[in-house]
């Protein structure tokens, strides 16, 4: 149980906030570059503040306020140039850094006016990394954006994925450290789905252990032992708002108290005969969490499925009425975590797990318990993860690995 008091404080991200001042310190995915690839334009709402991203003329990317620092026109619906975006109302461009490069009418009726050099609109750094946009909207020098050994990888599919998700980012990042939900959630709700009666194997023990990057947690089931991967190196959440489960990652990005964007990077490895293997263009695409026709939370796929299990919760869930249990160690630990971040913070220590030193970031490693699951995303055939991929890019799949890809999900 939490009182609301210290629920609020993990939970409240917006501007101003304890817990949105230290996520801010890290590097977040916030899209996949091909969504720039036809649009270069997208309004996007990331820790309550409205802002658009954007790809100029010459493949440069920024994030910046959504309204004009002019007289707030939207940007969303601006227009991008050679070396920035300018705003469609009165024609004033605008850099990555936010800088007021163009002033039109002003500088023609005042050719020597400095006035330009004033003017500033809000602006956060971006980088692309392995398909993703990540950006850093924290004060100050940022980290330097981690090189997960994954990045690096040439012998698989990757594809990127977002769903909105419309709860609080802390009942999604909990999941994270949970992995007695697999049992449930995913093998024995999918068996019920698929119409048998047949129970997935039970867990009979747990681990957690905190490392620099994260938390790892273990897990021995009915059908394995101490041995078994899964115990002896475990899963990873990554530190802050990520998770690692060898064949992909997911983070939950707040947008703001009551809603998330879910932004995964899967990886399928193809088959042993068709490597080496390129791939020239990583996709990105989002799922649909709803049902048009019905209205209901998608339940097919392992990712959705999760969905349910956050927003089911309330946009904020009030943790003062929970009774928690043996499965929730390490949900114990991980608030915790934060409780104990925060205040390190506030006395003048650094945020945990941030990279600064360049020789450290390169090819970072993380837990994999088993290099197999690598090609997990995709099992027997099956994409499992979201629901909702894209013709295209289930071909494009297809023709990395050589074989069908049903999309239809259910474990």
């Amino acid at each position: 149980m939490l009182s609301p008091e210290k629920n609020h404080l993990l939970t409240s991200i917006e501007p101003g906030s304890e817990m949105g001042a230290y996520l801010r310190r890290y590097w977040h995915p916030i899209s996949g570059a091909a969504d720039l690839d036809t649009v270069a334009i997208k309004p996007i709402r990331l820790f309550g503040e409205n802002l658009v991203l954007y790809k100029d003329l010459e493949g440069n990317f920024g994030l910046v306020d959504r309204q004009c620092a002019h007289r707030s026109a939207d940007l969303a619906y601006g227009y991008v140039e050679k070396c920035g975006i300018r705003c469609s109302y009165h024609g004033w461009l605008f850099d990555h850094a936010g800088r007021c490069l163009e002033q039109p009418f002003e500088q023609t009726v005042l050719p020597q006016s400095r006035y330009r050099e004033k003017v500033k609109l809000k602006s956060y750094p971006v980088q692309k990394k392995a398909g993703l946009l990540f950006a850093y909207l924290g004060d100050g020098e940022p980290p330097l954006l981690p090189d997960w050994e994954p990045f690096s990888r040439t012998d698989g599919f990757v594809q990127v994925v977002t769903a909105d998700v419309p709860c609080n980012w802390l009942q999604c990042q909990e999941n994270s450290i949970d992995p007695v939900h697999f049992e449930w959630m995913h093998s024995n709700w999918s068996a019920r789905m698929r119409g048998t009666d047949e129970l997935g194997p039970a867990h009979t023990k747990l681990g957690f252990e905190e490392f620099e990057r994260g938390f790892i947690y273990k897990r021995v089931r009915a059908d394995t032992d101490e041995d078994d991967p899964l115990w002896t190196v475990g899963r990873a959440l990554l530190w802050p708002n990520g998770f690692f489960l060898g064949n992909h990652f997911e983070w939950r990005v707040p947008v703001d108290d009551e809603n998330t964007l879910s932004v995964s990077w899967i990886y399928q490895a193809v088959p042993d005969e068709r490597r080496p293997y390129v791939q020239d263009h990583i996709p990105s695409w989002k799922s649909p969490t709803t049902d048009p026709e019905t209205g209901r939370w998608i339940t097919t796929h392992v990712i959705n499925q999760d969905i349910v299990g956050w927003v089911g919760q309330g946009r904020i869930t009030d943790r003062a009425r929970e009774n928690l249990g043996q499965s929730d160690k390490g949900i114990v630990l991980m608030r915790n975590r934060f409780f104990a971040e925060l205040t390190a913070v506030a006395d003048g220590a650094e945020p945990k797990g941030l990279v600064r030193d360049p020789q450290e970031n390169v090819a970072l490693p993380l837990p994999v318990a088993n290099r197999l699951s690598l090609g997990a995303g995709a099992v027997n055939g099956k994409f499992i993860l979201h629901a909702g991929q894209p013709d295209a890019v289930r071909e494009a799949c297809e023709a990395a690995m050589g074989y069908p890809i049903d999309t239809s999900g259910i474990l």
